[in-house]
């Protein structure tokens, strides 16, 4: 069951960093108006929204923010856009793989910017399906592992998060130092954070992403930099919401680079 991804552990750390940059709000925004837009304005019978106003109070991006953006995406609200998503897929040094997630109101903006920011950091695009096949659609919560119960310090520990959502559908757990990364089929994530709920566990995100079924290692610190650099890069454009990729970078390398 358990396992180590180097991935998720950067991509914790990276959104801890973001976060303190503010970089996060726009996007957590975005994914509360488009929630809203595709299952109502309720969170109580819509799961996705539930899930993204968490997340967005996790970072705390104020409560009228989130009120406004739930209020554009439901149509209660005027001033609300129409976004689509747009997956594009690229390839960076070494081969790695990325998955680029975009959730725009102008189609030709968004593949001009990746494509620019792709080329510029090192990397080439790839053609539909070349890169998708290489990732599986899976439910994804992040728990954090000091909580408290009963007003008291509480560290979580994987045999509590096992016995908690085994049975919910949890089937891989990975320890990202300050936290756990449990994962899910897709259709259970709600299932999983349902149970997590109710065994007393607060969770800090849950929803669905892509997970690489076939990691590259990159041992080389220049090399894990470059990929860092394009991953950066093309997350950092406004229209992007995610990036996946399939890099299996070492620990010692991650310290190296962070030093």
């Amino acid at each position: 069951m358990s396992g180590h991804s180097k991935w998720a552990t950067t991509k914790h750390k990276k959104a801890a960093i973001d976060a303190k940059r503010g970089k996060l709000f726009a996007k957590l925004i975005k994914n509360i108006e488009i929630a809203a837009k595709m299952g109502g304005p309720d969170p109580a019978g819509n799961p996705t929204l539930y899930d993204a106003i968490q997340k967005a109070k996790k970072q705390s991006v104020p409560n009228k923010n989130i009120d406004s953006a739930v209020k554009r995406g439901g149509g209660l609200e005027s001033g609300g856009v129409d976004y689509e998503t747009i997956m594009y897929e690229a390839y960076g040094p070494q081969g790695v793989a990325l998955l680029v997630e975009c959730l725009t109101d102008n189609r030709n903006r968004a593949a001009m910017e990746v494509r620019t920011a792709v080329t510029r950091n090192g990397g080439t695009m790839a053609d539909p399906g070349s890169v998708s096949r290489l990732f599986t659609r899976k439910g994804v919560v992040v728990v954090e592992k000091n909580q408290e119960r009963g007003g008291k310090p509480w560290e979580i520990g994987e045999d509590d998060i096992l016995e908690a959502t085994l049975d919910a559908g949890a089937e891989e757990v990975s320890d990202l130092g300050d936290g756990f990364e449990i994962q899910s089929e897709a259709a259970d994530v709600v299932a999983v954070r349902t149970a997590l709920q109710a065994a007393g566990i607060d969770y800090d995100s849950a929803e669905v992403q892509f997970v690489a079924t076939l990691d590259i290692p990159v041992a080389e610190t220049d090399v894990a930099g470059k990929v860092f650099r394009l991953v950066d890069a093309v997350d950092d454009l406004d229209d992007v919401q995610n990036v996946f990729t399939n890099a299996d970078i070492p620990d010692e390398v991650l310290d190296a680079i962070e030093a």
